[in-house]
């Protein structure tokens, strides 16, 4: 690109704040398109620290997360370091496995570690030569009108530095995000749900995983749950979600043993006693936290994605993968505004921020779905419904959970159809039933049974019997 004078334009500086997941695949997409990028994480290096400090359940990639990383050229080196789970494995309190399939033959999600998938994605960063990465810069505070933002070094020097754009992808406590607080015609809400987190390891035995591994296994017990993801060095994360209440009832090893006892008996001797009583009480109960705002942007000089735009709770795998669609949106847009910062950005905001929200609510919903209809025989069989009609009705039904999870289908367009599936298939085994007992009358009508061969004292033990049952 050049001026007007025939001599070479200077390229625009993109600063992306916060160097996590969406951070570090944001840093990939701009510097894929030439801009000089600089990255500020607050943090140390993770891929040199020792212990890596921050979150640890483990992620589910899908579709949409799949998709942003192949544009970058990322998806076969993360996909060859996952586990794929093909369904749902329900484990009742009596110990029996149920498995229920996500989707069709050959759909899967995949479980991956989240520390080495930011690791991978910094390393990817840092391959483009027009791409900085700077650790240990906390962010004080930036303007909006001029661009310039202030970061604080552990030594307690201070920097400063300039942007033509900031995107702000550090996290659900957005430093970015302060200053969109301080100005009018912000729509924020931050909803903390009361359940919390707690994680527990299950080891491999003989150097083997000590369940199937290519499932998400599910111990749904109404109002809280504990599930599992598989790992590659044979283990299973698993990570039980339970009211703050319930948490703080267990204050000994004996209690917390006692509970497992009678929740979740089959996976005491899988995780093994000391290893529970040991995890439980290592850390207190995480708290989980849903973040709306709106708009994503200030004018032309700063963008929100990730969990700084729109955390979600973890009951739908669609943080990251929502996350992820951010940057390929974004990259979507930039072509069709030939990278117009003024046009971009409040597209971006138009496009997005309805999806995120419908997103974020699914999230909720589905915890309900995942801790208490899935123990629900009518949830079962409207399962198989949706399936059977999908099969039969490729492109008119399609399942919520597939749209969401196998296709880039708009997150608010998937729940509007969703509801309209609903209304259609609800509407149709009304008719069907109706049907049923109008001609199962009919035929009663037309060919009524003899029973004057039956003793009025038969009779009336057939119907006690039958109220009984």
């Amino acid at each position: 690109m050049e001026d007007v004078a025939g001599k070479p334009a200077k390229k625009k500086v993109v600063a992306v704040v916060g160097g996590g997941l969406v951070g570090a695949l944001n840093a990939c997409y701009f510097a894929k398109r030439g801009f000089e990028v600089e990255v500020y994480e607050s943090r140390e290096d993770i891929r040199r620290a020792k212990i890596v400090r921050g979150r640890s359940i483990n992620l589910a990639l899908s579709h949409r997360g799949r998709q942003a990383l192949k544009h970058v050229g990322m998806e076969e080196k993360i996909i060859s370091k996952g586990i794929p789970m093909n369904a749902r494995m329900i484990h009742s309190l009596s110990g029996k496995q149920s498995p229920i399939p996500y989707g069709k033959a050959g759909q899967y999600i995949l479980s991956v570690d989240r520390a080495n998938l930011n690791k991978e994605l910094l390393t990817a960063a840092e391959t483009y030569p027009n791409t900085k990465l700077n650790f240990d810069h906390k962010l004080l505070d930036w303007s909006p009108e001029s661009g310039t933002m202030n970061f604080v070094r552990p030594d307690g020097t201070e920097t400063e530095i300039k942007a033509d754009l900031i995107v702000g992808c550090d996290g659900a406590f957005s430093a970015i995000r302060k200053q969109f607080l301080r100005r009018s015609r912000f729509n924020y809400s931050q909803t903390y749900i009361p359940h919390g987190y707690l994680e527990l390891t299950m080891p491999p035995v003989r150097g083997e995983f000590v369940m199937k591994p290519n499932y998400l296994h599910i111990w749904p017990r109404n109002t809280f749950m504990m599930i599992a993801l598989p790992n590659l060095d044979k283990t299973f994360t698993c990570t039980l979600f339970m009211p703050f209440e319930e948490f703080e009832k267990i204050t000994t090893g004996d209690e917390v043993i006692e509970f497992f006892q009678k929740y979740f008996p089959d996976a005491i001797p899988l995780i093994t006693a000391d290893a529970i009583k040991r995890d439980y009480f290592r850390l207190p109960a995480q708290a989980m936290v849903s973040v709306k705002s709106s708009p994503y942007h200030i004018d032309d000089k700063c963008v929100l994605m990730g969990d700084a735009a729109h955390a979600v709770v973890p009951f739908y795998g669609q943080g990251m993968n929502a996350g992820f669609e951010d940057c390929i949106v974004f990259d979507e847009i930039m072509d069709q505004f030939n990278e117009d910062f003024s046009a971009v950005l409040p597209e971006y905001t138009r496009v997005r921020v309805p999806d995120d929200h419908a997103i974020a609510d699914l999230a909720m919903y589905n915890y309900i779905e995942m801790r208490a209809h899935v123990n629900s025989k009518w949830f079962l069989f409207r399962k198989q419904i949706d399936n059977l009609l999908h099969f039969l009705f490729p492109r008119t039904i399609v399942p919520l959970y597939t749209m969401v999870t196998f296709t880039r289908t708009r997150y608010h367009e998937a729940v509007k159809r969703w509801h309209w599936q609903n209304k259609v298939i609800n509407h149709g085994l009304f008719l069907c039933a109706t049907g049923a007992v109008l001609g199962g009358s009919y035929l009663l009508i037309k060919n009524p049974p003899n029973i004057s061969s039956i003793s009025t004292e038969e009779l009336w033990n057939r119907l006690l019997a039958f109220k009984t049952f």
